[in-house]
């Protein structure tokens, strides 16, 4: 069954960010070899998506020895929905346009439609702001209330 699809990208950046926050707790940085070993990214394609995770200010990098990404914010603070914009840019339902610009509603019922992906693009856009890292470290540790959290 097709649907609205998360990129790899998208996939990728949410497992390396969950990685960070999971193994937090001495605040030193990881480097890009062990979150790709622990995660089974590849390393190549993970340094892209971390410089675009840096780049939208959601985590930090020391280079060295002992050098590598800590994450930038309490993982409380950083959403799917952000992480997923970071690297894929705007959450959309598609590339439709919008109402009423640029000929959009010279085609009977185009308008209506367009309204209604721009109404489809902001519940995705919730609904992915509504998880954080925070909720994802908890169900990755088995946190009894998570795992029975609804996620609808």
């Amino acid at each position: 069954m097709g649907g609205v699809k998360v990129s790899t990208r998208g996939d990728y950046a949410s497992r390396a960010l969950l990685s960070l926050a999971l193994h937090r707790e001495d605040g030193t940085p990881t480097s890009v070899r062990d979150i790709a070993e622990r995660t089974g990214l590849p390393q190549p394609y993970l340094e892209q998506i971390l410089l675009a995770l840096k780049g939208a200010g959601l985590v930090r990098s020391k280079r060295g020895v002992g050098g590598g990404y800590v994450l930038a914010r309490d993982p409380a603070e950083i959403t799917l929905g952000q992480i997923v914009s970071a690297v894929d840019g705007p959450i959309v339902a598609g590339d439709f346009g919008e109402p009423h610009t640029n000929g959009a509603c010279d085609h009977e019922g185009q308008c209506v439609l367009l309204a209604v992906w721009a109404e489809v693009s902001r519940h995705m856009r919730e609904r992915l702001d509504s998880f954080t890292l925070a909720d994802m470290v908890a169900r990755a540790q088995g946190n009894p209330a998570a795992l029975l959290a609804p996620l609808a």
